[in-house]
């Protein structure tokens, strides 16, 4: 009997005897944990794949290992407990479909058992402490998008995670999560189930809650509330500084609010002092805010927008990051403290859902210049005193010959059939190099360097999903980023052609 057989006709029959896929709310999923690291030509490694995954009322419960009835029962008990490890489930299960192995991942117990645990016995054995709101999150599925949207292992487990932490009580959570993982789609999944199970702060059932996602920059909150769609039209509110203007207040009907630290900030009272906007709500109005690239400061004792985070301290905040603890963000940390759940750069890359990159830095004996009476000065005004350094390149001074020969020497370090990003100081500086670029470059296509910054509105926008598609194997491109070095590029092993950043 061959493994195929051994599902088919001992381990389907006894899943349902124990009533999985016959009671409500309960499935049997045959999923593929992770797509495979990308090798590059399109090519990926063999991908995860886990021959069940017991759900009930939308959480992953169990992992079963099968094996062909002829081996032993526990002959595949590592990749078992390697998978419950990534699912984050509390049990697994290794069987040849006549004996039984089960594991507690959390108390280490194992052992064989006669039958499979109902979806009712696992969830009492998985939570067993009883959870009002608990109980709640769990009836209310994520929003699929009629089947087509589907949280990845490791955002279905963030999500828990930060779900857990507000069963338990917690006002300060933190999730890390790298560049490119998804954590708008986290934020509304769990908007969605906060929404909809009427969770708030009187920890009573009876009214929505008011979320505010908080932004720095007007890009990331406009493709946030964008992303948020699925709620109903009169539930989002993007506060916008011009309509605060021109109705002379903030407004205060809806669910989810949408805006950046900046327009926060804004704001003058009668005798046109300055008074930040924010004071117009309530310090309880919000229930729940998720502050997105919260280690830009926002957090900070000496930042004016920590200001706002103090002030509506009543709120359950989630800080979202892409940046591990580091000397320079330890502020971040220490006012959310250590994140719930982390998934790093190493394991998106391993995993398959990011892209395997390499950094070079392109550097020339004109990093640094002070003018001489033999330069020939083309407009503006120059200090000749000054030693004008790297920082200070394409921002207060352009020379352009430094830059024909720099990006002379980038296309010549760089495999120009990879994908490749290089970071610029200005987008009028980012402007310069793609057409530089695409002077340079040995490919016929004429979009093979593209700009993608905030003056390139919905086409940069384009380009930067066609970019973030590991799938395809031709043009790209990304979005500005702050501070941003000179030269610092990525080479992506996967597209061909060029994306320019800025950081302004």
């Amino acid at each position: 009997m061959n493994e195929a057989e051994t599902r088919a006709e001992l381990i389907d029959p006894a899943l349902k005897a124990s009533g999985w896929s016959i009671i409500e709310h309960s499935r049997i999923r045959r999923e593929v944990i992770a797509p495979g690291r990308l090798i590059g030509n399109g090519r990926r490694e063999p991908h995860e794949y886990s021959d069940y995954v017991l759900v009930y009322r939308g959480e992953k419960l169990a992992v079963i290992k099968a094996k062909r009835k002829e081996l032993p029962d526990t002959e595949g008990l590592g990749q078992a407990k390697k998978y419950a490890t990534k699912l984050e489930t509390r049990f697994t299960y290794s069987t040849n479909g006549v004996g039984i192995y089960q594991v507690d991942m959390l108390t280490g117990i194992e052992g064989y058992i006669n039958t499979y645990p109902t979806p009712d016995q696992l969830w009492e054995m998985t939570f067993s402490q009883s959870n009002q709101w608990r109980n709640l999150f769990a009836a209310i599925p994520f929003e699929d998008r009629s089947g087509t949207w589907e949280a990845r292992y490791y955002q279905h487990n963030a999500i828990k995670h930060v779900l857990e932490s507000i069963c338990q009580g917690k006002n300060r959570i933190l999730l890390t999560m790298a560049t490119g993982t998804g954590k708008t789609f986290i934020a509304f999944q769990l908007a969605w189930k906060l929404f909809q199970s009427r969770w708030n702060l009187s920890h009573q059932p009876t009214r929505r809650p008011r979320i505010l996602f908080l932004a720095d920059r007007n890009i990331l909150a406009n493709q946030a509330y964008n992303s948020f769609s699925a709620f109903p039209d009169d539930a989002l509110v993007r506060i916008d500084p011009d309509e605060i203007r021109k109705k002379g207040r903030v407004p205060k009907n809806g669910s989810i609010f949408f805006t950046i630290f900046q327009t926060f900030m804004t704001g003058r009272d009668a005798e046109g002092n300055p008074t930040p906007k924010f004071y117009d709500y309530p310090a309880d109005f919000f229930d729940f805010i998720i502050i997105d690239e919260c280690h830009r400061g926002g957090a900070s004792d000496e930042s004016n927008w920590r200001g706002i985070l103090d002030y509506f301290a009543p709120a359950v905040q989630l800080g979202l990051t892409a940046t591990p603890k580091r000397d320079n963000n330890a502020d971040t940390y220490a006012y959310f403290g250590e994140p719930v759940y982390t998934y790093a750069l190493k394991q998106g890359i391993n995993d398959g859902y990011l892209t395997p990159f390499k950094v070079r830095q392109i550097e020339t004996t004109l990093d640094e210049y002070t003018y001489t009476i033999d330069d020939e000065l083309l407009e503006g005004e120059i200090d000749e005193q000054k030693v004008y350094a790297e920082a200070d390149f394409n921002r207060i001074i352009e020379i352009e010959e430094r830059e024909h020969y720099r990006v002379q020497v980038l296309m010549t370090e760089i495999d120009q059939n990879q994908k490749t990003i290089v970071f610029c100081a200005s987008q009028s500086h980012a402007l310069a190099v793609r057409n530089l670029i695409n002077q340079m470059k040995t490919s016929s296509n004429p979009n093979y360097c593209v700009r993608v910054t905030a003056d390139d509105g919905k086409n940069g926008e384009q380009f930067l999903e066609t970019f973030q598609d590991n799938e395809k194997i031709f043009p790209p491109y990304s979005r500005p980023q702050k501070n941003s070095p000179l030269g610092s590029m990525l080479e992506m092993s996967v597209i061909s052609s060029c994306c320019v950043r800025s950081n302004r």
